[in-house]
Order: C-alpha cells, then sequence, then structure tokens
C-alpha cells in the first residue's frame, strides 16, 4: 500500500486546519462498537421509505434514466419542488430560475456558503447549532460567530442579532439559521421569524435559513424565512427528513433568481448533479398526493413519541425546552449527576448501554445538555428510558 511523501503534507489548505470529524459521528461509531448498545444518536428515521417513491426510483432505472441530467436538477423535479413550497409554505419559486436540486441539504449549505463567503467573511449562528456548520463556514474561508440562545429559551431574540451585527461590524456576511433546530427542536413561530427579518433587512446580510425539518413542526404550521425576507434568503430544503430518504441525498435550494445564478455554478463545479433514480424518487415524494401524506403519517408518530420521551425525562429531573419540531430533546443534565456532558454521555454508555449526544459539541449554551433522538421505535424508547432511569438514580445515589 502507498505512503505519502511527507513534504506532499507540510502546506495543505489551511482553511482545515484544526478542523476535526464530526463529533455526532464520532461518539456513534464508538458506541456501535458497545455490545448490547442502544443508540439515540443520529438524527436518522426508523421509518422505511413508502413504497410508491421507491417504486418510481424502481421505475427510473428500468426506463433507462441513466444519462446526465441538467445541472440544476430534472425540471418536472424542480417544477414538483416549487409546488411543494408553494402548497405548504405559501412561497412562490420559479422552477427554471430559483431552485436547485442538490446532493442532500450539506451539498446545498456548500454551495451557499461556497457563493457567499471571501476570506475572513463571519456568518453568524444562533447556537447551540447543529455541529456541521461550524466546519462548512471554516473550509468555505469564513470564520463563524455564535450567539448564545441558551437564556432566551434557545430562540434568537431581534436584540441578540442586533447586538451581534453591531459588534461583528460590516464583515458579517452571512446568517445561518436552522429551525424546526438540530440540536433543540425548537422552532420559530410566524412572529419570532418576522421580528428577526426586520432586523436583517435594515442590512446588506444574507440568510442561509436550513428548512429541513420543516415537515415536522408541532402545534402549528411552519413559517418560513424565506416568506418573510424573500430577497435576502437562500432557502434550504429536502426529502431526507420529511420521507425518511437520508441516504438518497436529495436536497433542494430556493433563493431569488440573481443570486442562485452564482449558487448553480457552485452546485455544478461541486458535484455536476444529482443521481437520476433519486431526483425520480424526489420527484415522487414532493408532485403526488401520496407524497404529501407521508410526512403527515410520520408527523403522527413523532408526536406520539416525543410526548413519550419528555413525559419520562421530565420525571427523572431533566430540563427540557418544548420541543416543537425535528425529532430531537435537548435535555439539561439533573443535578447530582456528572455535569460535564461528554463524560455524562461516556459513563451512560460505559454503565447503561445507551447512546445520547453531548450537547457540547453543538456550540455555546450546549453545555450540560445532552441531545436524544427520538426517531427510533416505541419499543427501543421504552427500553431506553429504563436504563437512563437506572443510570440517573444510581448515579444520584453516588453523588
Amino acid at each position: 500500500m502507498p505512503s505519502t511523501k511527507p513534504a506532499l503534507l507540510t502546506d495543505l489548505k489551511h482553511t482545515y486546519d484544526g478542523l476535526k470529524p464530526n463529533p455526532i459521528r464520532v461518539f456513534d461509531a464508538e458506541a456501535s462498537a458497545t455490545p448490547g448498545v442502544l443508540k439515540l444518536t443520529l438524527g436518522e428515521p426508523d421509518f422505511d421509505v413508502p413504497e410508491h417513491i421507491k417504486q418510481a426510483a424502481i421505475d427510473s432505472i428500468n426506463n433507462n434514466e441513466s444519462h446526465y441530467g441538467p445541472s440544476n436538477g430534472w425540471p418536472k423535479l424542480r417544477k414538483a419542488a416549487a409546488g411543494f413550497l408553494a402548497d405548504r409554505y405559501q412561497l412562490d419559486y420559479n422552477p427554471d430560475s430559483e431552485i436547485i436540486v442538490t446532493v442532500g441539504a450539506t451539498e446545498g449549505l456548500h454551495s451557499c456558503l461556497d457563493t457567499l463567503l471571501n476570506p475572513g467573511d463571519k456568518v453568524l449562528m444562533p447556537s447551540p447549532t447543529f455541529s456541521l456548520y461550524d466546519q462548512l463556514i471554516r473550509i468555505n474561508g469564513g470564520i463563524p460567530v455564535y450567539i448564545n440562545t441558551e437564556s432566551t429559551g434557545f430562540v434568537l431574540t431581534p436584540e441578540q442579532l442586533s447586538t451581534a451585527i453591531a459588534k461583528e461590524g460590516p464583515s458579517v456576511k452571512a446568517i445561518l439559521l436552522n429551525f424546526p433546530s438540530n440540536p433543540t427542536g425548537v422552532t420559530y413561530n410566524k412572529a419570532q421569524v418576522e421580528a428577526i427579518a426586520a432586523v436583517v433587512a435594515k442590512t446588506n446580510i444574507a440568510v442561509i435559513s436550513d428548512e429541513i425539518y420543516s415537515e415536522l413542526t408541532y402545534g402549528a404550521d411552519h413559517y418560513s424565512f424565506a416568506k418573510a425576507l424573500p430577497q435576502q434568503t437562500l432557502l434550504i430544503n429536502g426529502v431526507s427528513k420529511s420521507h425518511a430518504m437520508t441516504g438518497w441525498r436529495i436536497g433542494i435550494i430556493a433563493g431569488p433568481a440573481d443570486l442562485m445564478k452564482r449558487v448553480a455554478l457552485a452546485h455544478a463545479f461541486n458535484v455536476t448533479v444529482a443521481s437520476n433514480p433519486a431526483m425520480a424518487g424526489a420527484t415522487e415524494a414532493f408532485s403526488t398526493e401520496a407524497g404529501r401524506q407521508d410526512s403527515l403519517v410520520m408527523k403522527a408518530e413523532y408526536i406520539k413519541r416525543r410526548d413519550y420521551v419528555v413525559g419520562e425525562m421530565t420525571k427523572m429531573g431533566f430540563q427540557i425546552p418544548e420541543p416543537t419540531g425535528a425529532f430531537y430533546v435537548f435535555a439539561k443534565i439533573p443535578a447530582g449527576c456528572i455535569q460535564d456532558d461528554t463524560e455524562f454521555c461516556y459513563d451512560l454508555l460505559r454503565k447503561n448501554k445507551l447512546a445520547v449526544i453531548a450537547g457540547g459539541g453543538f456550540g455555546p449554551g450546549g453545555e450540560s445538555h445532552v441531545r436524544i433522538s427520538y426517531a427510533a421505535s416505541m419499543d427501543d424508547l421504552h427500553e431506553a428510558m429504563k436504563r437512563l432511569g437506572a443510570y440517573v438514580q444510581a448515579n444520584r445515589k453516588e453523588n
């Protein structure tokens, strides 16, 4: 096997200096090596892809749809995506010039950041937030700036945003939002979105709004940031979470046409085009009545799971902001237990074979918290709560 010539390693691209693998993936891999482990780690729906979507992909293969599609994605998929955004969120996008099909939401985020950032530009992020964002900003030459929202219930306020913009100055190029939120499960209502949009509208700052969990909003309809401020917003969405299609890697970017011309270049140079069978499945998911109903069925089940997990963990002494979206519980570790969240997670894994994610990896405000994914069967959740309850009880006795 070849070894790298040492001199080649001395001056590689410096934006990768100091970056480390995603801590969620690292811990999940370590947990997977534990015999008998029960994992509530990854944001991975446990549902199967609906049969009619799988059949659409099979038909695409059988129909020999094996050649390059347009870089921005099949026209019929872009039309379907535009119809989905209009039907669900009352958004008006031209599928020919204002929507791009990406290889998952992550590639969409990368292409947006690649388009917007010059070296040294800053990107504001409410924190805690998804751990991948920090690295994506850095490898595109930007500087991530966290806004700690722990004191405001994990919701960014207009005052916090105004203060951060004033403090960081003209080097702020973008704001990266994620709602419903990974890791907190908290989302924003219409009034909160419009209040933040009013602050941004006074600036020339772009907003990248990652709304991949928009179909999993509980108690109220999702209100998109793109509805409040379309002229400054690049909207990220897709089928990964709504239709349990994480491995199919289909996302979408929607935004104003002039800006999307540049995003389209970044996308094309990164990946060329998404896979045809996956685009066929996504077209079915977005365009058919069955596809529109799929997410509603999953959503109803997630609500049951959320209510059970929140109820059980609250009894154990965890403090939990109400999860109004996605499929995560973000819980403050009870008094009397290990307060270092990373140490807590490893101790829980070692003693009770239950894997959850340490909150500190999601940025400031996540310390002394853990993230639990309830995208698991009720049987697994019942067993997980037994193991967690036993651990908390034993740990408190020891302290």
